[in-house]
């Protein structure tokens, strides 16, 4: 890979990382309820959820989707039941009114976050781009690459938006002000589905 596609890909990795989807937007709704010590399992989950997921694409799980196009629609169709199901949570969490109660909510772990990579219509478009683009001949060192890349631009990018949030929950010092923002992130969430759903 020379130089100009490896810098390339860094802005590709950057804006797809710190552009709004359903990673960051949950993130910065957990920032916001837990702060972002309690974030900080759900952020490494999402960063290293990711990064193995594009290896397992680049080393071959693409050839799935093009051998059997059935099962992209089934994890579309998968994708967007379970993003609903986390909007609905997050709409209908309980605010967080003392420090009992937020050391008694329960943030994502860093499996969970992992396991969502998954079924995160975004995730899937960053990754069968990136693989297809900067990775053309899917050798190892290739999609290994591919994969640093995103590891090292991804971290900082989501670990933003947990901050954002955190520093937003002073704001949200009121229930009725917290119950309007785990709403207001519910709908962005389902919204953020559009544009993947569109591609």
């Amino acid at each position: 890979m020379n130089l100009d596609t490896l810098l390339a890909l860094v802005a590709f990795a950057f804006v797809s990382s710190i552009t709004p989807g359903p990673n960051n937007l949950m993130l910065m709704a957990s920032g916001a309820n837990f702060g972002f010590r309690r974030t900080l399992p759900h952020m490494l989950g999402v960063a290293f959820g990711f990064m193995f997921m594009l290896l397992i694409v680049g080393i071959g799980l693409t050839q799935l989707f093009i051998r059997f196009p059935a099962s992209y629609t089934v994890l579309r169709v998968v994708s967007v039941i379970y993003l609903a199901y986390l909007a609905w949570k997050i709409a209908t969490a309980s605010p967080v009114t003392t420090d009992a109660d937020q050391r008694a909510g329960k943030p994502f772990s860093f499996l969970q976050a992992a396991a969502f990579q998954w079924v995160n219509p975004k995730a899937w478009i960053m990754g069968l781009t990136a693989i297809s683009v900067y990775a053309g001949d899917r050798s190892f060192t290739q999609v290994l690459i591919v994969t640093l890349v995103f590891g090292i631009v991804n971290i900082p990018s989501v670990s933003s938006w947990a901050a954002l949030g955190q520093q937003i929950s002073r704001w949200l010092s009121t229930p009725t002000r917290l119950r309007a923002f785990n709403v207001t992130m519910a709908v962005l969430l389902v919204g953020s589905l559009v544009p993947s759903l569109m591609e």
